[in-house]
């Protein structure tokens, strides 16, 4: 089946020859598409403080060219979600890969703040496509295991964008640091087109039976089963919570992060920012047990990010190390979980609308946030901003942490 084919949402040509990857190669794809999405988005992260100085932004500025690429995320997540039911896998996933490759290219030859925010948003678009379309393949692909699909989907979505701060870092030490670093990622991005094109795509679960195939890609209301509301609301407050802190790391903190550091050097910048989602993406593999995993890690992320203020305070380069260690690695036990939860409760038919749901609150809590961290910077000054944020983001972990234990003993009863 051609991609033309699935885009037109019409049954294949007969005779086409096509590669039939193995199982395998469908799940390192499925993988390496989202990821790799994800690398190009964050890219700038330590480019921020040589983009803003090129062009004269203010912190706010730096903050609605972060917010623009969540805003189009969640509007992508909101009405497209649930292509890839009616068009394919590979066919989303190929869409997301051209709309990439145009916000990279136009990111990186932007002049002016316009330009920085409509490169932003073409990339928030094609990963509001590639997320729904890479978490189902995955669940499609592992029908017997859910619990594998939603761990992939997680190490996917917290590996890529930890890498792409350390990776934009480094290839900023090449010439034209705010354009080289895009332009190996635009090679990079294009080279999946082949496997991708040459794949032998897996018909529709939702093909289209009516005369008028465009009416299934009309936007939809986000809906969740009732059996799975609760684990829905769990998932969707915890990832907003995270997503609020990745938000800070990658938009404002490589600037906050220098100055406790004391260093300009992008690479060192970097990995500072990429430590919370490197930490995140790392317990996705130890992936530690228990009935009480949720509250535990709630509780580490409150006590990672109440202690950010203090390492800035005492100006202690190894505490802030391990507070964006301890962090990371809390959300990432207690998001890997509630989203899981989320994930065994919905059909594979729903699964796609139900992940992409689940990433629309979780992506607010990149926009919101943040762009109310980048107004208050401009006002009381970045340190006392960052301060009161991570001072309000511990707490309310804190009480999530509390309400969740609570509620999982008395289910142990």
């Amino acid at each position: 089946m051609s991609v033309l084919d699935e885009l037109r949402m019409r049954p294949t040509a007969a005779g086409a020859r096509r590669w039939d990857a193995s199982l395998a190669v469908r799940l390192v794809l499925s993988v390496t598409v989202i990821s790799t999405l994800l690398i190009g988005a964050n890219l700038a992260t330590p480019l921020y403080p040589l983009i803003q100085a090129e062009l004269g932004l203010s912190p706010f500025a730096v903050t609605v060219a972060f917010a623009s690429y969540v805003v189009a995320l969640i509007g992508g997540l909101v009405h497209a979600g649930h292509w890839s039911d009616h068009i394919g896998r590979r066919a989303a996933l190929v869409l997301a890969v051209v709309l990439g490759l145009l916000g990279a290219t136009l990111f990186a030859a932007a002049t002016s703040l316009p330009m920085l925010a409509a490169g932003r948003m073409l990339q928030g678009g094609a990963v509001a496509l590639a997320t729904g379309a890479s978490a189902a393949a995955l669940r499609d692909l592992l029908p017997a295991r859910p619990d594998w699909a939603s761990r992939f989907t997680l190490l996917a979505s917290a590996g890529g964008v930890a890498a792409g701060p350390v990776i934009g870092g480094l290839l900023s030490l090449l010439p034209s640091p705010t354009r080289t670093p895009f332009l190996v990622y635009l090679v990079v991005l294009a080279s999946l087109l082949v496997p991708l094109l040459l794949l032998r795509a897996r018909p529709a679960i939702k093909p289209v039976v009516t005369g008028k195939p465009l009416a299934v890609l009309r936007p939809r209301r986000p809906a969740v089963s009732k059996d799975a509301r609760r684990s829905f609301w769990t998932a969707s407050s915890v990832g907003f919570l995270s997503f609020a802190v990745f938000g800070f790391t990658l938009s404002l903190a490589p600037t906050w992060f220098a100055g406790i550091a004391g260093t300009t050097s992008r690479p060192l910048i970097g990995l500072l920012a990429a430590l919370v989602l490197g930490a995140s993406a790392i317990s996705q593999l130890v992936s530690p047990r228990g009935r009480f995993v949720v509250p535990v890690g709630l509780a580490g992320m409150a006590v990672g990010v109440g202690l950010l203020p203090v390492a800035q305070q005492t100006g202690s380069l190894p505490l802030l190390v391990g507070a964006c260690l301890v962090a990371g690695f809390g959300q990432g036990m207690a998001f890997r979980v509630v989203f899981n939860e989320v994930s065994v409760k919905v059909a594979p038919a729903l699964h796609a609308q139900t992940v992409s749901a689940v990433y629309v609150i979780t992506y607010l809590g990149s926009a919101v946030p943040v762009l109310g961290l980048g107004a208050a910077a401009g006002v009381w000054g970045l340190d006392a901003s960052v301060t009161v944020f991570a001072l309000v983001i511990s707490a309310v972990c804190g009480v999530l942490a509390v309400g969740s234990l609570v509620l999982r003993a008395r289910a142990a009863r």
